[in-house]
């Protein structure tokens, strides 16, 4: 029993790491969000068009910070998978907040795959509808 406790310990703090995450992209702060994340971690978004990998820290920070100037939304965590790795979690979650340029909504649901190191993100895939972003930016129209 006791090697049990110690995985739902590491579920538990890697799930602190996730909502130290959350917290800064609540915040449009990208400092704060990675400070949840490995040096070295890898960015994955697969359903983007064309997919795109972003990869550590020096990557990561001017990317995350260009889309914190123009989206500000909060994710909301509705549901938490444990797998049998303690280090890996699979997360669902919903988005709400605007396009800053013109104040237009937006709204999304992810799913994704998060696995840590030493309790940092080190990987995250992130599965979400892109086209949820573009109705926000008015690069497609709704319903389009």
């Amino acid at each position: 029993m006791g090697n049990i406790l110690g995985l739902d310990e590491v579920r538990t703090r890697n799930l602190a790491a996730i909502e130290g995450a959350f917290a800064g992209i609540a915040a449009g702060d990208a400092e704060a969000q990675l400070a949840n994340y490995t040096d070295d971690f890898v960015l994955d978004f697969p359903f983007s068009d064309p997919p795109k990998v972003v990869n550590g820290k020096a990557e990561g920070l001017p990317y995350l910070s260009g889309a914190f100037k123009v989206f500000r939304f909060s994710l909301t965590i509705t549901e938490v998978h444990a797998c049998l790795d303690p280090d890996r979690l699979i997360v669902e979650f919903t988005g709400e907040g605007s396009y800053l340029p013109t104040g237009a909504p937006y709204a999304n649901t992810y799913i994704v795959v998060f696995d840590f190191r030493d309790g940092l993100i080190s990987r995250q895939r992130e599965y979400f509808n892109p086209l949820a972003a573009q109705r926000a930016t008015g690069a497609l129209p709704a319903g389009g």
